[in-house]
């Protein structure tokens, strides 16, 4: 059950890290839940070893978010996104 758990947040941490960096980025469903539980659980396991939190604390989601985030942004700069046709 804790499986399904993290697969639910990671789909809503990615969610939210793609609403919050507009642009077309290729991938779908399933690399959004993939880059939104990466991204949780690199900015959870960041945020508690630097010891800005503990396990459980609210702020968790926003590290997971901006985990999320970074790994959006190394993925469209590493290749991720298509050239533009002008």
């Amino acid at each position: 059950m804790a499986i399904i758990g993290w697969i639910f947040f990671g789909l809503i941490v990615g969610i939210v890290a793609k609403l919050a960096m507009p642009g077309r980025d290729p991938g779908g469903f399933i690399l959004t839940m993939m880059l939104g539980i990466v991204g949780a659980l690199l900015g959870g396991f960041l945020g508690r070893l630097l010891g800005l939190y503990k396990e459980g604390d609210p702020v968790g989601f926003f590290m997971a978010v901006l985990g999320s985030i970074v790994l959006l942004m190394l993925y469209r700069l590493v290749g991720g996104g298509r050239p533009s046709r002008a």
